[in-house]
């Protein structure tokens, strides 16, 4: 899929005082409403859908926090809602400031057999409402799991060395891995890496500072109250390659520390050569949820 198509894809419709006005998003150009520091809105962002190799049909979904300095919580129920379906169909409730790619999957319902059917996300932010449509339309297909130019693919993440893999973007909830704590005690996070290290640009040129070879980064996706990392964007320990087509291996930990008891989601994104939200080709990156209960 082309940047060009991508232009397309992100379709988001903006409700509020009484109207509602249709907005076309891309990686580069997104609603046109300004960041502010905070008590603005966030919307949500449909990236596309995708098939599986058994004919099953995702949608992919990341959002927008116009908060630059404020991450928003917003409880699932009549402020966070998915329909039809919902109101909890999967969806965060804690926003970080700014774009976020790709955040998590929905397993499109079986009879969606059209490009009108829909499902809607709302977002009430700040006072502030917004709606996006998520449907099957043929302009928004998307190819998560291979770059046509140099057929790049996504990282695998293990949660165990010898472990099962994830690859791609399919976070969801009913595939979490689940850890218990307790608040007192920092959570450690290892993840295991592995990426075939290939690279795309326009020029094909490498930049003078490449980056590793795969990023890790964690972040709240659910929770009563606030978590912190020891770090977010963890360094990789090299267990293999480390250079261009090179088979890479990596190992990456962190901790996370919970202000209160309860029931938290934590996400961890891998990203290879490609970036953040594949730079514009929705392609190549890997996405797990860890549910983690939390006791006193």
């Amino acid at each position: 899929m082309t940047r060009f198509v991508v232009v397309a894809v992100l379709a988001t419709l903006i409700v509020g005082a009484g109207v509602s006005r249709p907005l076309l998003i891309s990686a580069h150009q997104l609603p046109n409403e300004p960041f502010r520091q905070f008590g603005t809105s966030v919307t949500g962002a449909f990236e596309g859908w995708f098939p599986a190799p058994d004919g099953t049909r995702y949608f992919l979904i990341g959002y927008l926090n116009r908060n630059s300095s404020q991450a928003v919580d917003v409880p699932i129920g009549p402020n966070n809602h998915i329909d039809p379906g919902g109101p909890d169909i999967g969806q965060p409730t804690h926003f970080l400031p700014g774009r976020h790619w790709g955040m998590f999957a929905i397993k499109v319902p079986a009879d969606f057999t059209g490009p009108d059917q829909r499902l809607t996300w709302t977002i009430v932010a700040n006072g502030q409402p917004t709606t996006i449509p998520l449907r099957l339309h043929p302009d928004y297909v998307v190819s998560p799991f291979t770059d046509v130019a140099v057929k790049n693919t996504p990282p695998l993440l293990r949660f165990a060395e010898e472990g099962p893999s994830v690859q791609g973007p399919l976070a969801m909830l009913s595939t979490a891995v689940t850890r218990t704590t307790k608040a007192s005690s920092p959570l450690p996070l290892t993840v295991w890496t592995e990426d075939d290290a290939k690279f795309a640009s326009g020029t094909m040129a490498l930049p003078k500072n490449l980056p590793p070879p795969v990023r890790v980064y964690w972040s709240q996706f659910r929770g009563p109250a606030a978590v912190s990392f020891d770090k977010e964007n963890p360094p990789s320990d090299v267990l293999a390659g480390g250079g261009v087509n090179v088979l890479f291996k990596g190992k990456a930990t962190t901790t996370a520390k919970f202000s209160e008891p309860g029931d938290y989601v934590l996400q961890v994104t891998a990203n290879d050569f490609s970036g953040e939200g594949g730079s514009g080709e929705v392609c190549c990156w890997t996405t797990a949820l860890v549910k983690v209960t939390v006791t006193p």
